[in-house]
C-alpha cells in the first residue's frame, strides 16, 4: 500500500491484478485499485474532480479526467474517510498511475489539489 498526505487529506492505495478479466494472449491486463481518502484536517471537504495519469511499460500514456469518483462527489467530515474501488486496463503486464483530486473546503469554498501517490500495477507472474 502507498500513502500520501496533502493539506490534511490522506490518500492510500492498494492494487489487485484481475486475472479473471485479463487476456494476456491479447495483451489485455486488468487491474483494480482500492482508494481510501481520509480527512485528517479539521475542515469538512468535498471531492469534486479527479485527474489521472496512466502509464504502461510500452510508453503509452493516458490521461483521465472527470467529475468525482465512481459517480460520486463525496463530502468527508474531519476524522472520516471515503473508500472506493475502481480499475484500469493496460496493454502490458506492468504500469503505473498517479494523479490529483480537486477538493473543496465546505466552510469557505477554497479549492485545493490533493496528490494521489504513484502506484504500480504489476501482474503477479512478472514478479518471478
Amino acid at each position: 500500500m502507498v500513502t500520501q498526505i496533502t493539506e490534511g487529506v490522506k490518500i492510500s492505495v492498494e492494487t489487485f491484478y484481475q486475472e479473471e478479466y485479463s487476456q494476456p494472449s491479447s495483451n489485455e491486463y486488468m487491474f483494480a485499485y482500492r482508494i481510501t481518502i481520509e480527512n485528517q484536517s479539521d475542515q469538512t471537504v468535498q471531492l469534486l474532480r479527479r485527474h489521472w495519469y496512466v502509464f504502461d511499460s510500452c510508453g503509452i500514456t493516458r490521461e483521465v479526467e472527470g467529475e468525482g469518483v465512481v459517480g460520486l462527489q463525496p463530502v468527508i467530515e474531519p476524522g472520516k474517510s471515503h473508500q472506493y474501488v475502481s480499475g484500469s486496463h493496460l496493454k502490458t503486464e506492468m504500469g503505473k498511475m498517479f494523479g490529483t483530486y480537486l477538493m473543496e473546503r465546505m466552510i469557505d469554498g477554497t479549492r485545493f489539489k490533493v496528490k494521489i501517490p504513484e502506484f504500480h500495477l504489476v501482474a503477479p507472474f512478472k514478479m518471478n
